[in-house]
C-alpha cells in the first residue's frame, strides 16, 4: 500500500507542479510556459515523494511512542 501511497502523491503534486510552472511560464510565452511545466512537475513530483517519506517517518514514530 506505501507503493501506491507514494505514487499517488508523487503525480498529486506533479500535476500540480506543472499547472503552477506552465502558469506562472505562460505569462512570459508560449515556449516558456512549456518549460516551465516541466520543471514544475519535476519539482513537483519530487515534492510528493518527500512528502510522504516525511509522513511515513511520523506514523512509525507515533506507533513506537504508542507500544513503548
Amino acid at each position: 500500500m506505501s507503493r501506491l501511497k507514494r505514487a499517488l502523491s508523487r503525480s498529486r503534486y506533479a500535476a500540480i507542479g506543472a499547472a503552477v510552472g506552465g502558469g506562472l511560464g505562460g505569462l512570459v510565452s508560449r515556449s516558456a510556459a512549456s518549460t516551465g511545466a516541466g520543471i514544475g512537475a519535476l519539482v513537483g513530483a519530487t515534492i510528493g515523494e518527500k512528502r510522504v517519506d516525511v509522513g511515513t517517518i511520523v506514523d512509525q514514530v507515533k506507533d513506537q511512542k504508542s507500544d513503548g
